[in-house]
């Protein structure tokens, strides 16, 4: 019999506790990860739970850590289902926490910006081929087949939303998956950007070179943003030279042609062109209808007559993500409202196009109004919260309601350039892919105001 002095004091046991638990982490997370994968949709445990990672165990605290976009929503989302499936497991586990078990604070895993990036579904199967970018497409799929043989450099180029984005993030899975031993990286000109001058800051340029140049494929999206950054512009013009004379394929994409990238170098200009340049047109008719007809069959919406699609296909004919936009709101209130989707609900949420200039007025005021500020306010140079985030949202809904190019929408918020434009779009597809649920909300309120303007 032990004497009281030879009893493990309760501190002792914590301490022993704490010791051993890390080495069970791995089981514990286990029989949690199998409650979880039984209780929820196997695509739903695909994207937002199988990433997460059990780093440790401290006391009846299980420590958890995912991607930083995945966090967020799994905490958000699926803390109470974790915690029922700890529950279940039955090993002593009953909270987790999704800090750092040292007390340093939250440590989501970095993402390599090319992981970010780089959607899984846009695929060759899953790109809609029609009159308008039928040799894009075409010439992406040579460029997968046969890098560095087909075209080199392949340029495409057209307004936003029509697919080069898709096409450029196709040859890279095509890569991917059926060359593994290729090193592909597909970014865009803002992350290239954004890289450059974080490598300066810390880590050299010479380690950004050898990122960026020892690389058989190289993808690089929206390269009119690099009009205006000198330094970036001379690095990426070293790059490009470099992977070319190695015999590396180039894949870029723009919002124009080479020739029309004024304040780009010349002789950056030229080399675009050195190889095959694609234009990626509007989408037809026959098009915009085969687009809709695959995103209602896979979500299983219900419809009420085949008209609905083909009056939506007529009154949305700018691009792929306008339509895209417009079915969305279609459904939203298809779902609110207990109706199938029906050419009547198409006429009611999506009325006849009105004339550009009259739909930034009317979206530069409601985001005005929405945010309490002024319309002057929208197109002055205040960095203040509300006008910029109002700006910030009144540019994004222009490039989504209307067919205005980045530099028409510039003019018309105090003629601010292409780049600044992009940029506020890009801000705000970045806290919608970060599932920020204020921006969703404060988009769809714009959308519905935008909407009673027109009714």
């Amino acid at each position: 019999m032990l004497r009281p002095s030879d009893q493990p004091t309760r501190r002792r046991l914590e301490e022993i506790q704490e010791t051993a638990a890390p080495q069970d982490v791995g089981s514990i997370w286990k029989a949690v990860s199998g409650r979880l994968r039984a209780s929820v949709p196997e695509a739903t445990f695909r994207l937002w739970l199988e990433p997460l990672q059990a780093t440790a165990v401290r006391g009846d605290t299980l420590y958890l850590r995912a991607p930083e976009g995945i966090q967020a929503w799994a905490e958000r989302r699926y803390t109470g289902l974790i915690r029922q499936a700890l529950s279940e497991a039955g090993n002593g586990v009953s909270e987790i926490s999704f800090s750092d078990p040292e007390g340093q604070g939250s440590g989501p895993i970095p993402i390599p910006a090319e992981q970010e990036t780089l959607n899984p579904n846009y695929t060759f199967e899953r790109f809609v081929i029609g009159e308008g970018n039928r040799l894009a497409h075409a010439a992406a799929l040579a460029v997968a087949e046969a890098p560095a043989e087909a075209y080199n450099p392949l340029f495409l180029h057209g307004p936003p939303g029509l697919g080069k984005t898709h096409l450029l993030a196709a040859i890279a899975n095509y890569l991917r998956d059926s060359a593994p031993s290729l090193t592909v990286r597909y970014t865009t000109a803002e992350a290239f950007t954004n890289e450059f001058v974080a490598a300066l800051h810390s880590t050299g340029a010479e380690e950004f070179k050898r990122r960026y140049r020892d690389l058989d494929v190289l993808l690089i999206d929206d390269v009119q943003f690099l009009e205006g950054k000198r330094h970036t512009e001379e690095e990426f013009f070293h790059t490009f030279n470099a992977l070319y004379e190695a015999g590396s394929q180039l894949v870029l994409s723009a919002d124009r042609i080479p020739s029309e990238l004024s304040t780009l170098a010349e002789r950056l200009r030229d080399r675009f062109e050195w190889g095959l340049t694609v234009a990626v047109d509007p989408p037809n008719l026959a098009t915009r209808l085969i687009v809709l007809r695959r995103l209602v069959r896979e979500a299983g919406i219900e419809l009420a007559d085949s008209e609905g699609l083909t009056l939506l296909a007529r009154r949305i004919d700018a691009n792929i993500r306008q339509l895209h936009g417009a079915l969305t709101r279609v459904l939203a209130h298809a779902s609110l409202s207990a109706r199938p989707l029906s050419a009547d609900l198409v006429e009611e949420v999506i009325p006849p196009s009105r004339p550009a200039t009259d739909l930034v007025e009317e979206i530069q005021e409601a985001a005005a109004r929405s945010f309490g500020v002024s319309r002057s306010a929208l197109a002055g140079p205040s960095r203040a919260t509300a006008p910029l985030r109002a700006r910030q949202l009144a540019i994004y809904l222009c490039r989504e309601l209307t067919d205005l190019s980045l530099p028409q929408i510039g003019r018309r918020f105090g003629g601010r350039d292409h780049a600044t434009v992009l940029n506020a779009i890009r801000r705000v597809e970045q806290r919608r892919k970060s599932q920020d649920d204020e921006t969703e909300s404060q988009l769809q309120g714009l959308r519905i105001e935008i909407h009673k303007q027109h009714s």
